[in-house]
């Protein structure tokens, strides 16, 4: 194949109607693949069934899990978290089964009344800002946007965010509230924070005294190889900077166990869990305690959750590599038109294709049937400014599904990019 960067335009011509027959043949198969998110496949939902056939609801302490009370959680449960936090029990409070609503608790606790470090309520401070790096998780970006935060996009590196950018901004701008980070294997890059970018986090100076780092771990046990890749601890971090008021940090079993059913937790300085149990308490007596344990007596500890998601890597790896190998040669010999993501951990690959590419790949896909995430959808507002990014979410099809899947995608792609070059060659 000829690089199609050297085609002249009758070459170009000839490779759309080579390309178009193929995507015709895909379109003949009558596909219908929804990929738009990154969810667990039923193989992976089956290997915490034992988890609910637990009939012992009683604590350690004699506290009976099926009644109300301990609003910060099961004791045990705020141990086995604050094991994969790093933090002290105290540290920790257990919740529902979404950090997503924990999140967007908590903006909406600064928005509404406040932060214990607040001069005011974030609503009545004029042009709040919340920075965002990009590409990011769409799901963090819905919450700020519905608060009527300004958002403003940090590009991201092989070590996290742009950390020059962050400082000069977080330091001259007092409206600007907080910063979103997904520190291990980032949703979608699958980027792991460096530990000079932690440090930065916590030491940079804030115009604003309530400056908050929301930080979503989600992934921190989600391997994809022998390599156990972690983060530098932001709280201690925090603390050791003065500032321990700072993070307040996000994790949950949602891709471990069951989303929509599985435990999420926050890790917060004691100071902050106090003051969030504190406003917590007019809205509910305790979260589902009978969950909690429940995850609890089946992963036991850091060690057996690790065990577990080994499991998972055995159902996912395999996927991941499909994917990687059927870009390699799905692309081979078109030139730079394509790039993508070779994470150690997550639940994505990030593709980037051409400017002006993304949008029309997806709707390419559609009409054959594989719904993708939308192009844009890592960037504040959905609005990729150059429309090149894709988040690819291999995780629920079957083998033979993404299979499919992906040789239909790099076939979308090359065609968007023969139909871009043909209309700058016109």
């Amino acid at each position: 194949m000829t690089d199609y960067f050297c085609m002249d335009k009758a070459a170009l011509m000839r490779e759309q109607q080579a390309l178009l027959a193929e995507y015709g043949r895909y379109k003949a198969m009558g596909l219908r693949l929804d990929m738009s998110r990154g969810k667990p496949c039923p193989q992976q939902l089956d290997l915490s069934m034992e988890m609910l056939r637990m009939e012992d609801y009683i604590g350690e302490n004699g506290v009976d899990a099926r009644n109300y009370g301990l609003l910060e959680g099961m004791p045990e449960a705020r141990r086995f978290f604050a094991e994969l936090f790093g933090l002290d029990a105290k540290e920790v409070i257990v919740c529902g089964n979404s950090s997503l609503s924990m999140m967007y608790y908590l903006i909406d606790l600064g928005w509404r009344a406040g932060w214990a470090d607040s001069v005011r309520p974030w609503r009545f401070c004029n042009n709040i800002k919340f920075l965002c790096p990009v590409p990011g998780y769409d799901r963090h970006f819905r919450v700020t946007e519905y608060f009527g935060f300004q958002m403003l996009s940090v590009p991201m590196d092989e070590n996290g965010p742009d950390m020059d950018l962050v400082e000069e901004l977080a330091r001259e701008d007092e409206t600007i509230k907080g910063i979103w980070c997904v520190p291990v294997y980032s949703n979608p890059d699958g980027v792991v924070y460096s530990t000079e970018t932690v440090q930065r986090l916590a030491r940079m100076q804030t115009a604003a005294p309530d400056f908050k780092i929301m930080w979503d771990d989600a992934y921190c046990v989600h391997h994809l190889t022998d390599e156990i890749l972690e983060t530098a601890n932001i709280l201690e971090e925090c603390k050791q900077a003065g500032c321990p008021d700072r993070p307040v940090m996000f994790c949950s079993t949602s891709k471990i166990t069951y989303p929509g059913a599985g435990v999420a937790a926050v890790g917060a300085s004691e100071h902050n869990v106090r003051y969030i149990t504190k406003n917590m308490t007019p809205m509910l007596i305790s979260y589902d305690k009978m969950n909690q344990l429940r995850h609890v007596q089946f992963l036991k500890d850091k060690a057996g959750v690790l065990a577990h998601m080994k499991k998972h890597r055995a159902i996912l790896e395999p996927k991941f590599r499909l994917i990687k190998d059927t870009f390699a040669a799905g692309f081979a010999g078109c030139g730079p038109i394509a790039r993508w993501t070779d994470p150690k951990g997550g639940y994505f690959i990030s593709l980037y294709l051409q400017d002006g590419c993304a949008k029309r790949t997806v709707q390419l896909c559609k009409e054959c049937g594989v719904v993708l995430t939308g192009a844009g959808a890592a960037y504040p507002y959905g609005l990729d400014p150059q429309d090149r990014h894709l988040r690819i979410a291999p995780t629920y099809p079957s083998l033979e599904e993404l299979g499919t899947a992906a040789k239909l995608l790099c076939v979308c792609a090359r065609l968007a990019t023969v139909e871009l070059l043909l209309q700058k060659a016109a």
